[in-house]
């Protein structure tokens, strides 16, 4: 039900899956299996696979840590999406990538959940897109030092509030992986 005319198809969106990013994050080892296997799945059904790579002061283009984890292999022709910013569509090919492809719904997955992949739920939803969090597919590392809550908390809160996200002509949700319609 996108309000993005002509645009029947659905993506998988993999957010931010780099060394750096998920080393030591919640639940690391599992989200990237969970990920894996939807990769595998939107790849056998036909979907497109989009992968986004941050990269900043901190996280330098090119070095190991910005690199995707080897568990994660884009294929051949998948779109690799860096950035810069939180939201995966500022100053990106990202809108372009997912027009080409007729793309009007995406599945979220990725990490880090308080940073790029709530900025980028957002920023798809207010750009017209459908937008269905996968809800045990995403992750981040614990900010409790900074007065962040304790992570698992945070994942729960996210997923919580996307459930409850709507906007005239789009749809938002959150769905488990085992449950998810690619």
């Amino acid at each position: 039900m996108t309000t993005l005319e002509n645009r029947p198809a659905t993506a998988l969106l993999v957010i931010d899956v780099q060394n750096a990013v998920v080393d030591g994050a919640h639940r690391r080892d599992e989200v990237v299996h969970t990920i894996a296997g939807l990769v595998a799945r939107a790849r056998r059904a036909g979907v497109a696979v989009v992968w986004v790579r941050h990269h900043d002061d901190e996280l330098a283009l090119g070095t190991t840590g910005w690199q995707i984890v080897p568990d994660l292999v884009p294929a051949d022709g998948e779109p690799i999406i860096d950035k810069s910013y939180g939201d995966a569509f500022e100053d990106t090919a990202l809108e372009q990538a997912l027009a080409d492809g007729q793309v009007g719904r995406l599945v979220v997955t990725g990490a880090e959940t308080d940073a790029c992949v709530r900025s980028t739920l957002h920023g798809a939803f207010t750009r017209g897109y459908d937008v269905t969090l996968v809800g045990d597919a995403h992750t981040a590392g614990d900010k409790t030092a900074w007065g962040a809550p304790p992570v698992h908390a945070v994942v729960a809160h996210t997923n919580l509030y996307w459930s409850f996200q709507s906007a005239p002509g789009r749809t938002a949700g959150v769905v488990s992986s085992a449950d998810i319609d690619l």
